[in-house]
């Protein structure tokens, strides 16, 4: 079982939020590839089904960004899994430009305390899709601009990266990261 969590605040008011983009990456997902329904499961809503032969939990915690690790703590201990080689977390990065993607595997949160607290509930290694929602430039804005809406110029780049990363994904899940990346961004110039 590989574990996709998207990291967001649950609730229409957040649904379009910077902060929500891990939401916004799992339904896109599920919609790609037909999984789900989504149900209310480990504290949160949780669809299940394959691609390829992988099977697939998409899971989006409902206990709000800051304690996302108690939904995802849950998910693993039921199934057993081990987040080294389970999980995959979806998340905005503040140190990214808007709509860039990166990888890694552990690390330090950086101030996300949708990160902080996975790493707190179940450690720090596991890999991390990093969507960039980019800066605002001044320390005191960063709280507006991440539970900001993406503005109306942004919602055609937003869907067109979204919709790459869900139609690429069963290279994310064979473990060919460097492909997954290289492929995203040679469909998004194309």
């Amino acid at each position: 079982m590989q574990i996709l969590v998207g990291l967001g605040n649950p609730g229409a008011q957040y649904a379009l939020n910077r902060h929500n983009v891990g939401f916004i990456a799992i339904d896109a997902i599920a919609a790609r590839w037909s999984l789900g329904p989504f149900r209310p499961r480990f504290q949160g809503l949780a669809a299940e089904g394959r691609i390829g032969t992988a099977k697939l939990l998409l899971l989006k915690p409902a206990t709000f960004m800051n304690d996302s690790g108690r939904s995802v703590g849950e998910a693993l201990r039921f199934f057993k899994a081990e987040a080294a080689s389970a999980l995959t977390v979806f998340y905005d990065e503040l140190d990214l430009a808007p709509f860039k993607l990166r990888i890694k595997h552990g690390g330090g949160a950086a101030g996300h305390n949708g990160i902080r607290s996975l790493d707190a509930h179940i450690g720090a290694d596991y890999r991390r899709v990093r969507i960039g929602i980019g800066h605002p430039g001044q320390k005191e804005r960063v709280t507006g601009h991440v539970l900001g809406n993406f503005a109306k110029a942004e919602m055609a780049p937003l869907a067109d990266l979204i919709g790459v990363m869900a139609d690429e994904l069963p290279t994310l899940l064979a473990g060919d990261e460097a492909r997954y990346l290289s492929d995203v961004a040679l469909r998004l110039q194309a």
